[in-house]
């Protein structure tokens, strides 16, 4: 009779419980065969994007398209038998199928044949996209109502008795047009392509503010298969003010009345400017706005009346009054945010209207503000109170709104560790000689990785805790500090100098210094070290940060210190095109090499579908891989092997007796 080895009891107890789900030895090793298979797939693509700031088109032309990828599919299917004409229809019908199938009908007068001829070629592409998953993971990823019909197509194509089974596969075929059901399956297989181009989507911060859809864009990322996101300091603003934060829900409705981009909050959201209007329109009424007109693109200096520039005037610098004044009682309250020279309400002197700034006098152009008692400039007015407690109700009860923070505090972080690669939105605050910057904000003395942890968990007190607790307050207070706090992670400036922009002509006190990484983070040297602080390291590991639009125009590049960073923040934004010379940057991380791709400004979803055109773009291959990744050298595959590592003992456990197969404890 064997000997019965022994195991340690805390071991022995998973083994059991591991032992439940696999009872017999034949199950435990089928699994290990079956995960040693996987390990040797090719590595799944993987697509970063950063700074979508509400383009919602040009977002999904990208997430369409990845970034060429599915282009460059169709090329290397097609190119030999397909005119460039015909494969740029099948891109734009892969991109955008109801509509594209749409203008077709119109056009083609067999749609019979049309429909044969197409779903044979979208097949062929779903056969070359699936080769690097599991028949499992591809048929979990179809749709169900035609797994498995599209499972038997694609494997029937690839099968050596193809010729013997050409009648059963043109059978389907035949069977899906004659059952008028050929639209409906053409659509479900393009949208079967794009998920299986891309393995994981990476959303490098920043999808609020500025553009008209940021509400559209996220409910895209809802519904993406395999997502995460970096925090950038525009989504930590839209998530405080879910959470309840009266400040930056004034800082909301500022910035969104600054650039005129009100959709998203009463469209998007459903939330009603009647209160902030009526309380402008009567407290503000007499009093000068000119240095506080909202900015407008040409289609909107048509459509909007001189009254109604005039009320968005007085909303504008109504609310950012009332801004100023939260921002101070913020300030005051948490001393350790080390930010008391930005208390400058309290520095004016309003009958001359000069105010001292680092020692400086100034000249203040607007000191008209109804609301501010120069005595208690911070405090506010009853019907302020009234203003602000109203609009913080209607965030914190958006049904949309509170569903997509759900979804930002799930799929989100202050930074991601992924396959080798450091993500994060701003950056990694260091001291002029390059250090790691340390904080005491509710801590003591934390740098790098540790305080973007404490930083991290911080912020999820804010939506997490319950409403009114201490530790929920604590939490708003910091996600403000995060949004323009000194040096803050995801800011990375030493002041917002939001105040002297409207209130000072002298630009010279408008400059927001930037922290030392953005200077530093050119040196190989303190890349390798911010890479070893995240437990990096290695030739093909690498940076990747947004937040700092890449000015090409004028010369810069994405990639700093020689490729093991990169910045992918090229101007996706349309108020950032004309200071970058391009629109956005994105990143692709196949299983052979790192391609940076720059796009130039999407003539919009319409042209794009009549024309089949695509976003005109740039692709770089900056860095090839010695021999094809597999899933073995990704995350993936560090927990496949210690899946298959207690398998293991678990086949050892039953060999030697210390488990019975059929274990049912």
């Amino acid at each position: 009779m064997a000997q019965t080895r022994a195991f340690d009891p805390e071991n022995l107890h998973y083994l059991k419980m591991l032992s439940r789900q696999y009872p017999t030895v034949q199950a435990a090793s089928a699994e290990i065969i079956n995960l040693r298979a996987i390990l040797a797939l090719p590595k799944g693509t993987e697509h970063f994007i950063s700074d979508v700031h509400g383009e919602y088109e040009a977002f999904h032309h990208i997430l369409h398209s990845a970034s060429g990828e599915v282009r460059e599919k169709v090329d290397e299917l097609f190119a030999g038998s397909l005119p460039r004409q015909d494969r740029d229809q099948l891109a734009t019908l892969i991109y955008y199928p109801e509509e594209k199938l749409e203008e077709l009908e119109q056009e083609i007068p067999d749609m019979r044949e049309w429909y044969r001829v197409t779903l044979h070629r979208l097949i062929e592409l779903c056969c070359l996209v699936s080769t690097k998953y599991t028949r499992s993971k591809v048929r979990k990823a179809m749709p169900q109502e035609y797994a498995y019909i599209i499972d038997e197509l694609i494997h029937t194509r690839s099968e050596r008795s193809e010729a013997d089974k050409r009648d059963y596969y043109e059978g389907i075929i035949n069977s899906i047009i004659d059952l008028d059901r050929a639209p409906n399956f053409l659509i479900e297989l393009c949208r079967l392509i794009k998920h299986l181009a891309v393995d994981r989507l990476h959303l490098v911060g920043d999808i609020f503010d500025r553009g008209p859809g940021a509400h559209i864009v996220m409910d895209s990322l809802m519904k993406h298969h395999s997502v995460d996101i970096q925090w950038g300091n525009h989504d930590i603003l839209w998530m405080g003010a879910a959470s309840g934060s009266r400040t930056l829900v004034a800082t909301v409705l500022a910035n969104s009345l600054r650039y005129n981009n009100l959709e998203v909050i009463e469209t998007g959201y459903g939330i009603s400017l009647r209160p902030l209007s009526d309380f402008a329109a009567r407290v503000y009424a007499g009093c000068d706005v000119s240095r506080w007109q909202v900015k407008v693109d040409k289609a909107d200096e048509e459509r909007l009346s001189d009254r109604d520039r005039d009320l968005a005037a007085r909303m504008h610098k109504a609310i950012t009054i009332l801004l100023f004044k939260l921002e101070g009682q913020k300030i005051l309250r948490n001393p350790s945010f080390g930010m008391d020279d930005r208390l400058l309400l309290d520095k004016i002197d309003y009958q001359n209207r000069a105010i001292v700034i680092d020692g400086r006098t100034y000249r203040v152009e607007d000191a008209d503000f109804p609301t501010v008692d120069p005595k208690d400039p911070w405090a506010l007015t009853r019907e302020e109170e009234q203003l602000i407690d109203r609009m913080t109700y209607s965030f914190v009860h958006s049904e949309k709104l509170q569903k997509h923070v759900r979804f930002l505090y799930s799929k989100g972080s202050l930074y991601t560790i992924y396959n080798g690669n450091l993500l994060f939105h701003g950056c990694i605050p260091l001291t002029e000689d390059g250090e790691l910057m340390k904080f005491s904000i509710g801590c003591d003395n934390l740098s790098g990785r540790a305080f973007l942890d404490y930083a991290d968990a911080t912020a999820r007190k804010a939506y997490y805790y319950k409403a009114g607790s201490p530790e929920r307050q604590a939490g708003m207070d910091f996600l403000w500090f995060l949004w323009c706090g000194r040096n803050s992670p995801i800011f990375g400036r030493d002041r917002m100098t939001t105040l002297e922009r409207r209130l000072i002509d002298d630009e010279s006190v408008w400059t927001e210094r930037k922290n030392a990484y953005y200077r530093l983070y050119n040196d190989p040297a303190v890349c390798d070290m911010l890479l070893r602080e995240f437990g990096l390291e290695g030739l093909h590991c690498h940076i990747i940060n947004g937040h700092m639009p890449v000015k090409s125009k004028k010369g810069e590049s994405p990639l700093k210190a020689g490729g093991k960073l990169l910045v992918i923040d090229g101007g996706f934004c349309k108020a950032y095109q004309q200071t970058t010379g391009i629109a956005g940057y994105t990143l692709i991380y196949n299983s052979r090499c790192l391609r940076l791709v720059s796009h130039q400004p999407f003539v919009g979803r319409a042209h794009a579908i009549r024309e089949n055109t695509d976003i005109a773009s740039t692709s770089q291959v900056f860095e090839r891989l010695e021999r094809r990744a597999k899933i073995d050298d990704t995350d993936i595959g560090v927990q496949l092997r210690e899946q298959i590592g207690n398998l293991m003992a678990l086949l050892d456990a039953y060999r030697s007796g210390a488990i019975a197969e059929g274990h049912k404890e």
